[in-house]
């Protein structure tokens, strides 16, 4: 018999258990949010986050309606090191895009220009599921790391708005080859030479800094 107070297992679990983990990230950020709380929000046990979701990570992923799993994508990108990152980076990028999943994509890129809410969901994308990532598997100088991946973003959100959204010309039609070409470079500028001062928001600072990313402190 279940407890009282708490929810049965049931698709009405989940929708209560996803409404809670949406509005505690949003306000709390990736870091601030924990399952604890999130599950007594919506009035269950932490084990039927577990059950639904598996994580955290995937619990924010199914909250924002996010088109990929970057955990799927990116080791490819990532693993084989510095050296041609930036082009691996570009065309891994424009594939998703390219796909039936970039029509998603560009859906949480309109609505994070339209609503502040949506804006700090996709920033806790960036910086909880890709950033990070990217700082971790490359093993990038914690110093540097968030003005080196931050750059990066900029730059692919850049293409994103320009290629997709605002399809400029010639932009929007060049090839992928092409865009990997002019592109590349330029991520693996960021990523891999060396910065042309020091880092003015990361210098001396841990990567595990939640204050350097801008987001929330962490959850328990």
């Amino acid at each position: 018999m279940a407890r009282t107070g708490r929810r049965p297992g049931n698709q009405d679990t989940r929708e209560a258990i996803l409404a809670a983990a949406t509005n505690a990230f949003a306000e709390r950020g990736f870091d601030g949010a924990s399952i604890r709380q999130i599950a007594t929000s919506a009035g269950v046990d932490p084990a039927l986050v577990h059950h639904y979701f598996g994580s955290k990570d995937k619990l924010f992923l199914a909250a924002m309606n996010a088109p990929l799993d970057p955990g799927t994508v990116l080791p490819k990108v990532f693993e084989p090191g510095l050296d041609g990152v930036g082009e691996r980076l570009v065309r891994a990028f424009l594939t998703v895009w390219d796909s039936p999943t970039g029509n998603t994509a560009a859906a949480l890129v309109r609505s994070a220009l339209q609503h502040e809410w949506s804006a700090r969901m996709l920033r806790e994308f960036l910086v909880s599921q890709i950033l990070r990532r990217a700082t971790r598997a490359l093993n990038l100088d914690p110093a540097e790391a968030p003005t080196r991946t931050a750059l990066v973003a900029s730059q692919m959100i850049g293409l994103a708005m320009m290629r997709y959204i605002l399809k400029l010309e010639p932009l929007a039609s060049m090839t992928q080859d092409d865009v990997v070409r002019n592109i590349g470079p330029t991520i693996q500028h960021y990523l891999a030479d060396p910065l042309p001062g020091p880092p003015a928001t990361a210098a001396h600072a841990d990567i595990s800094d939640d204050s350097v990313w801008g987001t929330a402190p962490r959850g328990q």
